[in-house]
């Protein structure tokens, strides 16, 4: 396999810090070369005690930094199209962070690059798919002894939102991780959204719309709904029921650890997505160093991103105008032939 894959990470926020660690003392295989973060003093935290990592506040100078192999994209969402980009120009893998591109126009922008190329560079986020309870429910579904798929009924809440979080966010970053895990859950693309608007609780921001309630459905005529509640403010969960024509299947619910003393059972509930999904985003980075040693791509691709910004799209259209939004995609290029939905 050679030498460590040198990784320029992109990105210094909660997200790119946790996957400076990740790639410096969790994953094998892999260094970090360079970090790029406008913030250097956040930057030179991140890498604390780590070898030989130069620190950048610009995307390009981290890509041509010495020793960089390949990307990871963790800065928020609307620099991801510039970076991607530049990964491309210079022929260097990319993981990115979802969403891959927020708008659906720059997402398609960043699909045909990529198919001028005629190859795969970049894989993008979608880190349940390596969850081990969804990979579970994904093999249970494909089998086939549950019969067809008939509804999706899944729950997304987080304890708060972040400064800044608006109502459209709910769907453009927080749904979008539903919107791809049912597109790859069912192996269907996401043809229509309709988002509903219960009362807002009390605990979100003022002008916030939460909680919401999602509906989408697909070409084969499944029905998926969401309920996503980003101020819940008792921690955070994430389920997944499938109901099938014989049976059903639900994970998330035992992702914890319960307690009995005292005469009484205690619940442990996460507080946050990087502890829930610890072991998903272990297994991502790895599965993605390994494949880039080797000159693969797998996981979720561009075109997996490109889908997810266009349903969640139209999802805020539903947001703002009401009622059901239905949603058009480009036509695939064959580069993707057999990707997700």
């Amino acid at each position: 396999m050679g030498e460590l894959l040198g990784v320029a990470v992109l990105g210094a926020g909660h997200m790119g810090a946790d996957h400076i660690r990740r790639l410096g003392r969790v994953v094998s295989g892999a260094r970090v070369a360079a970090v790029a973060d406008p913030d250097t003093d956040r930057a030179r935290e991140a890498v604390a005690g780590l070898d030989g990592v130069s620190v950048h506040t610009e995307t390009e100078a981290a890509l041509d930094a010495p020793g960089v192999r390949a990307v990871l994209v963790a800065s928020p969402g609307p620099a991801h199209e510039e970076a991607l980009r530049a990964a491309f120009a210079r022929g260097l893998p990319v993981l990115c962070e979802k969403p891959m591109v927020p708008g659906s126009a720059g997402a398609l922008r960043v699909v045909e690059a990529e198919a001028r190329l005629g190859r795969r560079l970049a894989q993008i986020g979608f880190m349940r798919r390596y969850d081990a309870e969804y990979r579970r429910l994904k093999e249970l579904l494909d089998s086939g002894r549950l019969g067809r798929p008939l509804m999706l009924h899944c729950v997304h809440r987080n304890v708060s939102s972040p400064p800044g979080f608006t109502s459209a966010m709910l769907v453009e970053s927080s749904v979008s991780h539903e919107i791809d895990a049912a597109r790859w859950l069912l192996g269907q693309e996401l043809t229509a959204v309709t988002v509903l608007r219960p009362r807002s609780s009390a605990l979100a921001p003022e002008g916030l719309l939460d909680p919401q309630f999602v509906v989408f459905e697909t070409e084969a005529g499944v029905l998926v709904d969401v309920e996503v509640f980003v101020n819940c403010g008792f921690g955070y969960q994430v389920r997944c029921e499938a109901v099938c024509e014989a049976g059903g299947a639900r994970v998330g619910e035992q992702h914890t650890m319960v307690v009995t003393a005292g005469g009484e059972a205690r619940e442990e509930v996460a507080r946050d997505y990087l502890v829930r999904f610890a072991d998903a985003y272990d297994r991502e980075v790895q599965a993605w160093v390994d494949a880039t040693r080797r000159g693969r791509v797998t996981g979720p691709s561009a075109w997996d991103g490109y889908a997810a910004s266009a349903v969640a799209e139209a999802g805020v259209r539903s947001l703002a105008g009401g009622g059901r939004v239905a949603v058009e995609l480009a036509e695939r290029p064959p580069l993707y032939a057999g990707s997700g939905g």
